[in-house]
Order: structure tokens, then sequence, then C-alpha cells
């Protein structure tokens, strides 16, 4: 019968390398660590040492046992400490987002795991009603989204805004809405929506609609509409995560408009969810670095 008891008497033997050591440790008798070491070879029907006077050196099996036995008991602890929903840095997080927002918060996230070695995130890269979705069928526990959600079974809130930026190649010397005509637009999703309010906010009496705009192509992927620009193929709209986070910023340029506009963020769960506290913790923490890290530098 499997014993896990077995296995941990066997991991101390392995890591003192003496029966005497292994006995004190565990406040046991040496005769009794014997008996685990021959009750676990038996439940596995394998020689897991090679005993030679007093010392001891492991079969190739008891290599491959001590080697599962470790990961054995670290998913054991990593379990054990996922079921408290009051820990802040240990246990599971469920979360999907845009592209445009996981740009810079799955990398965060790692941040925190590497820090909190008992924290783990299973994160999902994909459109709003995907989003909706998932965690409707229970895949996950948040998600952020770029459009505010209307379901009964769904809370929405507003989480965080990030400045929307108007994207040129960088060599681009224009700034009138005739001149964006000129180069065309690339879009992506939610790019038509998030360039009509940053145009019509800034332009009021020129802009009318994106149809008046020559289309230059279109990508899913968000985070790379920037290498189309960056190439002088057109102009785009995204956030500034977007921005902030690209390989091409510096073949692009934002332009300086007067009238800023921002992409709304909304965190989205089942309304009869209770979020362990963890969760909690990394919206603010991101929340905050991203507060500061947008803040005007003072002089020094």
């Amino acid at each position: 019968m499997f014993n896990a008891l077995y296995f941990r008497t066997f991991i101390t033997l392995v890591e003192t390398g003496s029966f005497t050591r292994t006995a004190q440790r565990l406040d046991m008798t040496q005769p009794g660590v014997s008996q685990h070491v021959r009750k676990l070879e038996n439940y596995l029907d394998k020689t897991l040492l090679e005993r030679k006077g007093r010392s001891f050196t492991l079969t190739e099996t008891g290599r491959r046992v001590y080697d599962y036995a470790l990961k054995l008991f670290a998913e054991h602890e990593q379990f054990r400490h996922g079921l408290d929903d009051d820990s802040l840095d240990s246990g599971e997080c469920r979360i999907a987002s845009p592209g445009s927002v996981g740009l810079m918060f799955y990398p965060f996230i790692l941040s925190q795991q590497q820090m909190h070695p008992n924290l783990t995130v299973n994160y999902s890269f994909a459109f709003n009603h995907e989003i909706v979705n998932d965690l409707l069928e229970g895949r996950y526990d948040i998600g952020i989204v770029t459009e505010a959600v209307n379901h009964s079974e769904l809370t929405c809130t507003l989480w965080h805004k990030e400045p929307l930026c108007l994207v040129v190649p960088a060599d681009f010397a224009g700034n009138t809405l005739s001149e964006l005509m000129g180069i065309g637009f690339l879009n992506y999703y939610d790019g038509i929506n998030h360039a009509n309010a940053l145009l019509r906010a800034n332009y009021p009496e020129e802009f009318r609609s994106m149809t008046h705009f020559r289309y230059q192509g279109f990508t899913n992927e968000v985070s790379m509409v920037l290498d189309a620009v960056a190439r002088g193929l057109g102009f785009t709209v995204v956030s500034l995560l977007v921005l902030e986070t690209s390989p091409w910023q510096r073949q692009v340029k934002a332009l300086a408009l007067p009238h800023a506009v921002n992409e709304e963020l909304f965190l989205l769960r089942r309304r009869d969810s209770v979020l362990p506290k963890r969760y909690e913790k990394l919206l603010e923490g991101f929340y905050r670095q991203r507060i500061q890290e947008r803040a005007p530098q003072l002089p020094e």
C-alpha cells in the first residue's frame, strides 16, 4: 500500500547518508528506518539500496525513486498552500486578457512567481468574447477586457486606464488628418474602435469615420502591428502598454496630441465567486506599478 511516510524516510536517508542520523532527525529508531525502507522496496518490488556494512549506495531505481519523491513532496506542498485562500503568495491563479494587456501584465506576474515559488499562474491571451465564454465555463477565475460586459452571471468593474497613442513611422513628418489618411491605417482587433475615439477627440472638425481611411492591413496579434508601422506601411492607434513593450518602439513614434483618450480596462469574474486574496495583490501590484511608471519624473 502507498505510504507517503516511507518516501519521506527514504528522502531523509539519502540526504543524510546514514540510518543513524535519519533516525535522529525523524525521531525514530534505527530499526524503524530500516523497516520503512524495506516496506518501500516491497511496495515497489525493487531494490533501492546496495548495502555495504553500515554504508550504502543507491541503485539506479533508488536514484529514480529519490527524484520522484522530491517532486511528490514539492507538489504536495504547493497543493497544500494553494488551498489557503488567504495566502497572498501561494496557490493558483487563472487569468485571461487581451494581448494588449498581457504584454506587460504577464511579465509582471512572472516576476511575482520568481519571488514566490508556491505561486502558479495559468494565463491566456484571448479576445473579449473568448474571455467571457471562458469565465462562464469556469476555465478562468478573472478576465480583463477592453469593453464593459453586461451579463447576468458576471460582475464587471472598471479596473485601470491606459492612454491611447497614435503611432506613426519614425520618419513621418506630418501631423494633420489628411497626412495620416495619406499613409493609411493598420488595423487589429480593437484598432478601429481605438482610432475612432482618439481621432474624433483630436480632429473634431475634420474626422468623420475610419471608413474614409485607406486600410493597409490587419493582424490579430496587436504586438505585431507596430512591425508594419516601423516598415512605413501606415499608422495605427494602440495603448501605451503595447508601445512600451514593443521591440519596434525605436522605429516608430507617438504623435503629440492635445487631447488624451484612454483605453478602459474592465475586470470580469463570475458573480457567485469569491476570489482568493492573491488575485487582489497581483492586480493592485500591477496597477500601482503602472501608475508609478507613468508619473512624471521630477528633476534632480
